[in-house]
């Protein structure tokens, strides 16, 4: 059996982007956006999936996939100068966002 460490770690963020933003705001955060690219430097990630509410589509929730809590941590204390820095320029983008959560696969 797998050591616990090595189940997959998500961050799962909601997200409001504005309104004419949408198509920019896919772009950045999708699989191979901005965020996705920054984080494939990260020893651990695996992948980054956007997805759109079928019920409100001006909702989305990304999905940032990592090997363990330890390596998406790592990598953000080693990365936080550029992690802020895509952080303010990605905010022109949303009306609102906010991190719904960590899981680990059990």
């Amino acid at each position: 059996m797998a050591k616990k460490e090595s189940y997959p770690y998500l961050i799962v963020w909601e997200f409001h982007p504005k309104k004419g933003e949408e198509s920019q705001f896919e772009q950045a955060y999708g699989a191979n956006g901005v965020w996705a690219t920054f984080f494939k430097k990260g020893e651990g990630f695996i992948a980054t999936q956007l997805n759109r509410d079928l019920k409100d589509p001006t909702r989305y929730l990304t999905f940032d996939l990592w090997m363990s809590r330890q390596a998406y941590e790592a990598f953000c204390v080693a990365n936080h100068a550029e992690y802020d820095a895509i952080d303010a320029q990605c905010k022109a983008l949303t009306e609102s966002e906010r991190e719904l959560g960590s899981f680990e696969r059990l």
